[in-house]
């Protein structure tokens, strides 16, 4: 049973989500490779948020939150905790609303992330790499400043906006599509394209990409409650995250699956990501490639909507890195 506390949104709150952020988000492109679709034998809608604002689908949860706050709410600004994506997100969406916003960043967390928030204008504030250390931190900014704290995954506004990608993606598709893929962190993503997924005429199958290195999720859905004493290690910086609890009432069903890859899996389908689609994607998006791959029987005759979810990448680090995992 969930904790009284726990608020899930429903599908009428993705559809209001999509009309609040619709004048700030980017409606991003659906993008096709008759090349990519024959090495897994399948259709695929690649859906290209690293096209966003601010270069990644994290931009349509922090609008939505920050645009559904009270005036008396939005004076007090914002905070949150963020490895980069989200809380570049979140300081451009408290921009377009010019309201304050405090980013917690764990030490380690890519530069070039920290660069884009601190150039939203947000302020940043250091912490150590746990996620106590982090909740600390905003607690402390929240008592300080009275500041709103929007969770980068378990925030019911945020799932809401978050799902506004996968609604778009079916809506831009000519034919009905047979599942969606997404990857998975803290699962905001997940449970928000999970939400689409299940209110369609014809529901959806739901497969989630994850890393070897951080595989709490299809830990979770395999033993049915969440499994949360993983240390994570991968290359993945934005699927780092531990699965929310909302998360994983959303995602915890038969029509959800995670399907695990590897670190070289997922450099291999980032490479071809870049040189086949022309479309500079970062590690944690590339993810949901490399699983199609991996998994290809799975996905045989299917049409399939894969969200490619970010393309923020440290590019003075891709050399080593596609070095470091050569097939």
């Amino acid at each position: 049973m969930n904790p009284p506390a726990l608020t899930l949104p429903a599908y009428g709150d993705v559809l209001a989500a999509a009309a609040r952020i619709a004048p700030h988000a980017h409606a991003t492109p659906v993008l096709r490779s008759r090349s990519l679709d024959a090495l897994v034998g399948a259709q695929i809608h690649f859906k290209a948020e690293q096209l966003q604002r601010a270069g990644a689908f994290k931009f349509r949860g922090a609008c939505n939150a920050v645009w559904s706050l009270s005036e008396e709410q939005a004076s007090r600004g914002v905070v949150t905790h963020s490895s980069g994506n989200h809380g570049a997100a979140l300081a451009l969406a408290s921009r377009t609303r010019g309201i304050a916003c405090h980013v917690v960043v764990p030490e380690g967390a890519v530069e070039s992330k920290l660069a884009a928030i601190k150039a939203y204008g947000a302020t940043l504030h250091r912490c150590a790499p746990t996620i106590a250390a982090r909740e600390a931190m905003c607690a402390q900014i929240q008592q300080d400043t009275g500041a709103v704290l929007v969770h980068p995954y378990t925030d019911a506004r945020v799932i809401a906006g978050q799902g506004t990608a996968a609604l778009e993606l079916v809506q831009q598709c000519d034919a009905q599509l047979d599942a969606l893929i997404v990857p998975v962190g803290g699962g905001g993503l997940a449970s928000g394209t999970a939400l689409v997924a299940r209110a369609l005429p014809k529901p959806l199958r739901v497969f989630l990409a994850e890393p070897a290195g951080a595989a709490e999720t299809a830990a979770s859905l395999a033993k049915g409650a969440r499994v949360v004493d993983f240390v994570p290690d991968t290359i993945c910086d934005g699927l780092r995250g531990t699965l929310g609890e909302p998360n994983f009432a959303m995602l915890h069903g038969d029509d959800v699956e995670a399907l695990v890859v590897d670190d070289a899996d997922t450099v291999e389908a980032m490479r071809l990501l870049w040189s086949r689609l022309k479309q500079v994607v970062e590690p944690s998006s590339a993810t949901v490639f490399a699983a199609l791959m991996r998994h290809r029987e799975r996905f045989a005759g299917m049409r399939v909507g894969a969200v490619l979810s970010g393309g923020n990448v440290d590019l003075d680090a891709v050399g080593a890195l596609f070095a470091g995992h050569r097939s």
